[in-house]
């Protein structure tokens, strides 16, 4: 699997360590059942801090995607699979949209609420 982290992004390091394992999931290079790296791994070989590899790995764990497993270190959860991991990074794509047009939260949530329920409103 392979990672890529561009200092220069205005994602966070984090969301980019996530982000290349949801677009390995969505491409099938990356299957349920696989092993990632050891965090402490992962960060000496990008340069980044090992923290910033385990909220990476956290973000992934929260989205179902993950799991993190004590002496088998993460693992792609056998919930995770390509259709799954474009429909998360399409969520965050989602997100990062709005933030730009100046969506807040709450104004999100309820459009995609109204979207979800047509018939109801909020």
């Amino acid at each position: 699997m392979l990672f890529r982290i561009d200092p220069q992004s205005s994602l966070s390091l984090s969301d980019q360590v996530a982000a290349s394992v949801r677009r390995a999931l969505a491409d099938g290079s990356a299957a349920p059942g696989e092993r990632l790296p050891a965090a402490r791994d992962l960060a000496r070989s990008l340069d980044i801090n090992l923290h910033t590899v385990l909220r990476g790995y956290q973000k992934l764990r929260d989205e179902g995607l993950l799991e993190l497993r004590r002496g088998r270190g993460a693992v792609i959860s056998d919930r995770a699979d390509p259709g799954r991991g474009r429909l998360v990074q399409r969520v965050h794509d989602l997100a990062a949209e709005a933030r730009a047009i100046g969506l807040s939260d709450d104004e999100l949530l309820t459009l995609i609420r109204t979207t979800l329920n047509p018939g109801t409103t909020s």
